[in-house]
This record gives C-alpha cells, structure tokens and sequence, in this order.
C-alpha cells in the first residue's frame, strides 16, 4: 500500500475562533501550532502547509503562570552595536498582546519558509472583536489549555 501525499490543490482549509480569555500562553501556543500545521488531520505532511487559519481574540486576557510574566523577556535587536533592546512579558501583555502570544506561537512553528508562511494564517486580536466574520470561524474549546484547578 502506498503512502497518500496530498496535493496542495487537493487542502481545504477550515477557518477556527480562538477566545483565548483565562487560557495558559503555553498551551493556547501549542494547540494553535498544532492546527496552523494541519497535524490534526488524517493526511499531515510534514513538507506541505496542510494546516488551518486561526484567528485568536481576547489575547490581553491570556494567563502568565508560575511569575512568568517578569522572569521572560522578549528580545530584539536594531542591528547597530548596544541595540539589544528587551520588554518583559508583563509589558508586552499590558501594551502588546498580540505579539506575546504571536511570539510564543512562532516559537513552536518550523524555523523554515514553510513556518513562515503556516504564521502567516495566524491572526491574533487583543480584545473580543475581529474582521473575519465572513469566512465563519468555527469556536474551538481548548479545556485542556485552562488553568489547572480553575474553572
């Protein structure tokens, strides 16, 4: 029996909502990755972008655990000498939420062209609302990304 490649023509991709309202970074990264792959279907091919859009709301109240928030930092450089340039997580949950939560994404994506690209399905809002209504995000629950012994 051989082994079924699908072909990019063949991919239909589905659109799912993310509240992201009292979820782990952590975890909400994890399952996101997951999806923006396509590793949640039958036919996941490691070369090939078989992997949905995403669309994250409510990132401002995603959840920093074990004092987190002021032990990480993100990073980033200007190019020149001395232009490191470092923001704690505290910081870029109160001014930048969605890049805290495009960061921890990536992070978990290929370090490729194909990685790449699969961000380039992410879409990540800080507060409730979003402009993709008309491609019918379907609600995805992440009960397993909820803190522990929190309801």
């Amino acid at each position: 029996m051989r082994t079924y490649a699908p072909k990019p023509a063949e991919i239909e991709r589905s659109w799912h909502l993310v509240d992201a309202e009292g979820l782990v970074l952590g975890r909400l990264a994890s399952e996101v990755a997951r999806l923006l792959r396509g590793k949640h279907r039958p036919f996941f091919a490691p070369h090939l972008d078989t992997g949905d859009h995403v669309v994250v709301v409510n990132a401002a109240k995603v959840v920093l655990t074990a004092g987190k928030g002021d032990d990480r930092f993100a990073y980033r450089h200007s190019g020149y000498p001395g232009g490191l340039k470092r923001r704690s997580y505290t910081w870029l949950l109160q001014h930048r939420p969605e890049e805290l939560v495009r960061r921890a994404v990536r992070g978990m994506l290929p370090r490729t062209a194909l990685g790449r690209h699969q961000l380039g399905k992410l879409r990540v809002y800080a507060g409730p609302d979003h402009p993709h209504a008309a491609q019918h995000p379907q609600p995805l629950e992440l009960p397993q990304a909820r803190r522990a012994g929190r309801a």
